[in-house]
């Protein structure tokens, strides 16, 4: 605080004076928040669980304690901004929480480690770049303009679409998701079945799918559903005549196909070549969808790929987006920063993201690859728990508290 004897940087205090309570009170917050926000960037964060993309392997309701010096800190890229929120003011509905007066560009401070092939990270959501204020927090344009048919309409329907505003990378929503692919990989999925290089994806504890259950016209004991750690939430409208539609791990569908009422229980599965233009990236040529998807490779830094008007919807939003190229097209020609270019050199690595939950979650098979800068943390353990389907202190799940995550 005292860098120089000319400057008094402590303002709110005076010096070579006895100060009173309440400036003493005030000088301990500021020093607490600006360790805390110094902790925040550098060291760990905490983060909790909002969906149940990541279901079973972490629930709604976990709180973890996410690692920054793993991969390496981050520096910030606005670096004014109200301490300690990600994007928005307390309190208001879209007053944004950071001035963009300074920019930085993406630095990253060395980590003790490497992203490995299956781990469970933090980042920043890819499309969170342009969201609507209103609809959802993460609701991105992309996405909405798919939805509405035209730009047009989601940039002039304020009423339906909300406030369409642009977040920095550093503010953009943090997602949990595991990491199935590295820089390098090439990804299939086959039945549901991941595939990286060629090798099927070692096992995952509690990976969900959906599941049709179809009963002898009677309803399943909550009991038994509670037991297998079926939500209220994924239990609203999934009877219908004697028929469930339920995310299960293997081993819960196991338990229900014992049940003496249950006469059926058949994972879901979208089969090859059918595509409704929801999945990455978006182009007829490559019909693939949720349970057959690729194969797809991930761009490696310094790698170079020849681009052709076949190939670029795979890497438009590389090139435009996170490596911020002016890129456009004249019918087959790509002109990449006014200059026609046969190929493409990578400025940055990529990653891909699934949730363990495959068939409820929004992940890179629907928005696609995952960039370096991105990355925010590695989640280390769960240092609190608590079930949003119980009332406190019930609610609270002990046994996952302090709980490695895997």
């Amino acid at each position: 605080m005292y860098l120089t004897r000319k400057v008094n940087w402590t303002f709110w205090k005076k010096r070579g004076k006895k100060n009173n309570a309440i400036v003493e009170w005030l000088d301990a917050l500021i020093f607490a928040l600006v360790a805390v926000t110094a902790i925040n960037i550098f060291l760990f964060q905490n983060f909790n669980i909002p969906t149940s993309s990541m279901e079973k392997s972490l629930l709604v309701g976990d709180y973890l304690f996410v690692s920054k010096v793993s991969y390496g800190p981050r520096l910030p890229n606005t670096p004014l901004s109200f301490p300690l929120v990600q994007h928005t003011l307390p309190l208001t509905d879209d007053k944004k929480s950071f001035l963009t007066w300074i920019k930085k560009d993406y630095k990253r401070l060395k980590g003790t480690g490497q992203i490995e092939r299956n781990s469970p990270i933090v980042f920043n959501y890819p499309e969170g770049d342009t969201v609507s204020t209103v609809i959802q927090s993460n609701a991105s344009y992309y996405s909405l303009v798919k939805q509405a048919g035209s730009r047009e309409r989601v940039w002039n329907d304020e009423q339906t679409f909300g406030r369409i505003v642009y977040r920095p990378v550093d503010k953009r929503e943090n997602f949990i998701k595991r990491c199935v692919g590295i820089p390098g990989d090439t990804l299939e999925v086959i039945h549901n079945q991941v595939f990286v290089n060629g090798s099927q994806q070692i096992i995952i504890p509690k990976i969900q799918y959906n599941y049709r259950v179809v009963t002898n016209g009677t309803k399943i004991n909550s009991k038994i559903l509670e037991r297998l750690n079926v939500s209220n939430n994924d239990l609203q409208r999934a009877f219908n005549n004697g028929v469930y539609r339920l995310p299960l791990y293997d081993e819960s569908a196991e338990e229900l196909r014992k049940l003496p009422n249950v006469h059926e229980v058949v994972k879901e599965e979208i089969q090859a070549g059918f595509w409704d233009g929801s999945t990455f990236p978006f182009s007829d040529d490559y019909k693939w969808n949720r349970d057959n998807y690729g194969p797809i490779w991930i761009p490696v830094k310094g790698s170079t790929v020849d681009l052709n008007i076949n190939n670029l919807p795979l890497y438009n939003r590389i090139i435009d987006v996170y490596e911020e190229n002016d890129l456009r097209t004249e019918g087959d020609d790509i002109y990449i920063n006014d200059e026609l270019v046969g190929s493409y050199t990578f400025k940055m690595d990529y990653y891909w993201m699934m949730g363990d939950n495959r068939h409820n979650s929004a992940d890179s098979r629907f928005w696609g690859f995952v960039p370096e800068d991105h990355i925010v943390g590695k989640p280390l353990f769960i240092y609190f728990s608590l079930n949003k389907d119980k009332k406190f202190p019930g609610s609270i799940r002990w046994k996952r508290i302090l709980k490695k995550i895997e």
